[in-house]
């Protein structure tokens, strides 16, 4: 866990959730009040999000005490309890949203990419994340991956050069892309990674003449056409296709030897598992 990265976004989410108080607890509820509450797991899945819910407990309220019973990654089923929390009740219902906000979502996206993965066993080729996630939480979001068993791809543009379709096209040509991006490099001092997108068998086939990248990922590709681009490769980059591919279809893909397989889905259009923080009466 980066703690900078988590402590800035638990600061600027509870400023959003909170404002200037929580005013229907500060009302209703007597200050000084002690209590304890419980987080029910409702659904099936993968738990991811209980480290962060430590963080952010501990910036909420370092005197809050939580007993944690499961731990990230570990299979949840509904009546599951994953931690108790226990201490001032303000502070508590402070943290509560914010908590089951981000276990949820987590939750869902380990759960997703556990399930994938399973698909994959076997066959050499591992799941990766991409950008597709939403904006303020991609930390949360590609950690949540790495928790169900998957890889992150690059973090952000900053990590890596991926000369996409539209950099080909508005560069010249894959020749111009990697030349410029490799020139760049060498103006620059940076020490980047360079993925370039192809989109049929004849960009690839450049893309050996030029050399100078690292991986190439094989975009929209049926299974037949990227069984046939692996071979082409011989093993000198590594391989990932991305693009039409399903539950239903990714071993096939699987099945062609390619490297790596990226999966938008598992953080655009994820399904959050359903919690919820419960008191616990005295």
């Amino acid at each position: 866990m980066d703690k900078t990265i988590i402590d800035d976004f638990i600061k600027n989410a509870l400023t959003e959730d909170v404002g200037d108080g929580d005013h229907t607890s500060l009302s209703t509820i007597p200050k000084g009040t002690r209590g304890k509450a419980k987080l029910l797991i409702k659904d099936e899945g993968i738990l991811a999000g209980v480290e962060l819910a430590q963080e952010i407990c501990r910036i909420v309220d370092e005197s809050l005490q939580l007993e944690i019973f499961l731990n990230d990654g570990v299979e949840i089923n509904p009546g599951d309890i994953a931690f108790t929390i226990e201490g001032s009740v303000h502070s508590i219902l402070k943290a509560e949203r914010l908590v089951l906000n981000c276990m949820q979502r987590m939750s869902g996206i380990a759960t997703k990419t556990h399930e994938i993965t399973q698909l994959l066993e076997g066959t050499g080729t591992k799941l990766l994340d991409t950008r597709k996630t939403t904006p303020g939480m991609r930390y949360l979001e590609k950690w949540a991956v790495k928790i169900g068993g998957g890889v992150n791809h690059r973090f952000g543009l900053y990590d890596m050069i991926l000369i996409k379709d539209n950099h080909v096209d508005y560069s010249g040509g894959i020749a111009n892309a990697i030349n410029n991006a490799k020139d760049y490099l060498a103006e620059t001092g940076k020490n980047l990674q360079i993925e370039i997108e192809v989109r049929n068998l004849d960009e690839l086939e450049e893309v050996f003449q030029t050399g100078g990248v690292n991986r190439i990922l094989l975009d929209n590709f049926k299974p037949d056409v990227l069984q046939q681009a692996v071979a082409m490769n011989k093993g000198r980059f590594i391989t990932e296709a991305s693009g039409g591919i399903t539950i239903d279809n990714i071993r096939d893909y699987a099945n062609c030897g390619v490297d790596y397989i990226s999966v938008g889905a598992l953080t655009h259009s994820v399904k959050s598992l359903d919690m919820s923080l419960k008191a616990v009466k005295a």
